[in-house]
């Protein structure tokens, strides 16, 4: 089968058409500011043959079509006609509890996805608008939703709950929900395929790093815990993104700055985190160039961010009673031999121990980096969330279990 994957966020789309029988990525691209000017496109096939270009491009209708334009472009597509799209997969962050598996999307589901809005209003409704467009440019192709919150489903009922009254979950659906689960699925079984093991006899931590970073305790295939919580907010320090923090400061900031409720939720989720303590960038590649410089707000950032990421694992060290392996993915933790080593010094203890060599060298490549005798395995595996949601699409269209 042959799917097309689509990541829509509210400025850009990432997009990939991979043949689920073979897995091969036939072609990927991005098209990045939507509705601003001077929209760029950049696509790239298997062969290496890529284009890019620039375009006023409006809305996320105009955008899919554009994709839908390139597929079958003589020189750069890799198909002759729209009917060789088997089926559409679709990145969704949230949907609560209402949907805990991924689901082909029809007419009562694409009802039930805006009330999901609330859920993750800065990701849900670009989502959508990247399913509403899909389906109106390939009308009677299937549109399946995969779901960022479903490989944390399992997670038992003390590791999700919050302390709040009990009615405030069962009436609204307030608990952890954890994201970035098709990145946490696929390297954790991709660690364990590398290695030869089967996973449901491995305790492995993933540690998905980027401008959205999160952590996973996967307990024989299972996730157990992760970081990220009710909203992407919680849990490490990330890009723009404040992390774990006392309520009080909330109340406190929003006070002192008369916030509205979503001036809030704009600060704490635009203007805090990495960028917030260097008051520099959210960029991980300035704020090391910064920190070797001697520049100290950006050092601090650094070291928050790693020292955050630390304490996480080992405390899932502890919830799981061990570890087998660890694993870094995402932009930061597939490129950034700083942040690993930050974060994996002096965890001798814990039976971690890097090869400093590997380590260094190591960019976005399947590389194991512990060293020889380190009791713990730590690898860098870089992501695939697209063939993830591309699998699930085909498994759904086919009615497979």
């Amino acid at each position: 089968m042959k799917v097309l994957t689509i990541n829509s966020g509210s400025s850009s789309v990432k997009y990939q058409f991979i043949d689920t029988d073979t897995k091969q990525s036939l072609c990927k691209g991005l098209i990045e500011r939507i509705g601003i000017s001077g929209t760029n496109l950049t696509h790239k096939r298997h062969d290496g043959i890529k284009t890019k270009a620039s375009d006023n491009i409006t809305d996320h209708e105009s955008t899919i079509e554009q994709i839908l334009k390139i597929l079958v472009n003589p020189k750069y597509g890799v198909i002759s006609d729209l009917k060789e799209i088997d089926a559409v997969g679709h990145r969704l962050v949230h949907a609560g509890e209402k949907f805990k598996h991924s689901v082909l999307i029809d007419e009562e589901v694409r009802e039930e996805l805006y009330e999901c809005i609330e859920y993750a209003p800065l990701h849900n409704p670009a989502n959508i608008k990247g399913i509403e467009a899909s389906l109106d440019k390939l009308p009677g192709t299937p549109n399946v939703g995969v779901f960022d919150t479903t490989f944390h489903v399992n997670m038992p009922d003390y590791a999700y709950m919050y302390g709040i009254p009990y009615n405030y979950y069962k009436n609204h659906s307030i608990r952890r929900y954890g994201f970035h689960g098709t990145s946490h699925y696929y390297v954790s079984h991709r660690a364990a395929e590398i290695l030869g093991e089967d996973i449901k006899s491995l305790k492995i931590i993933t540690c998905h790093l980027g401008n959205g970073s999160s952590i996973a305790a996967v307990k024989g295939s299972v996730s157990v815990d992760t970081s990220m919580g009710f909203t992407p907010l919680e849990g490490l320090l990330m890009g723009t993104r404040c992390g774990d923090i006392d309520p009080g400061v909330i109340f406190t900031i929003a006070g002192k700055e008369n916030f509205t409720i979503d001036q809030a939720n704009n600060f704490f989720n635009k203007q805090c985190g990495v960028q917030g303590i260097s008051g520099l960038t959210n960029d991980m590649r300035e704020i090391e160039a910064e920190a070797e410089n001697g520049n100290y707000r950006a050092l601090l950032a650094l070291k928050v961010f790693s020292y955050r990421l630390k304490k996480y694992i080992a405390a899932y060290i502890g919830v799981m009673n061990g570890v087998d392996v660890i694993v870094f993915t995402g932009g930061i933790g597939e490129n950034s031999d700083v942040v690993r080593n930050m974060t994996l010094g002096n965890m001798d203890a814990l039976g971690i121990k890097l090869d400093v060599k590997k380590n260094k060298t190591t960019r976005s490549s399947e590389t194991t980096i512990s060293a020889g005798d380190s009791p713990v395995k730590v690898m860098v595996i870089p992501a695939n969330e697209e063939l993830v949601i591309a699998m699930e699409t085909s498994r759904i269209v086919m009615g497979k279990e």
